[in-house]
């Protein structure tokens, strides 16, 4: 896992001062690190019974198609306000600079599916404590929340239900 860690690239003071951004993009456009860490996590969902992932906009997506695509079944968007074009439900939520919606299409399960949630970096765990709540209103179950890479300090897996978070990476 080190020379996948190794190929993240660091952005001191972005998006504002005192934070290092974690820039995925260098090992996404690493095909083989790409297809290596796609079958990693893929492969630890193989014998879950999963019916669709979930994405989350947007770097969510890059990884929800890959693994729906591994797994051989669909994907599920979770979107910022507006940009779905069906009846959607929607759910607002705290950051620690203000609050941000979340939208999915109201009819993006059937009651019971089994999902797994994708994004590419657990931080504080807001966002995706919010698409928790939107799948759950939908009757569905989330097995898991799946990410690249965990920023540790920042404790966001203790906002989410414990046994329900494999990180890839964690820093």
């Amino acid at each position: 896992m080190e020379d996948l860690r190794k190929i993240i690239r660091d952005i001191p003071d972005f998006p504002k001062k005192g934070i290092v951004f974690k820039d995925i993009t260098t090992l996404l456009s690493d095909g083989k690190s790409f297809h290596r860490m796609i079958d990693l996590i893929a492969h630890r969902y193989l014998d879950k019974k999963i019916d669709t992932i979930v994405g989350v906009e947007a770097r969510g997506f890059i990884l929800g198609a890959a693994l729906a695509y591994k797994l051989g079944i669909g994907i599920t968007l979770v979107r910022k306000p507006g940009k779905l074009p069906y009846k959607t439900i929607k759910k607002t939520y705290d950051l620690e600079y203000g609050t941000d919606t979340l939208e999915i299409h109201e009819d993006a399960f059937t009651p019971g599916a089994r999902v797994l949630i994708a994004d590419d970096l657990l931080a504080t765990g807001g966002t995706v404590a919010a698409v928790i709540d939107l799948v759950n209103e939908l009757g569905a179950e989330v097995v898991e929340c799946a990410f690249l890479a965990e920023l540790d300090f920042l404790e966001g897996r203790k906002r989410l239900p414990e046994n329900k978070v494999f990180s890839l990476l964690n820093f």
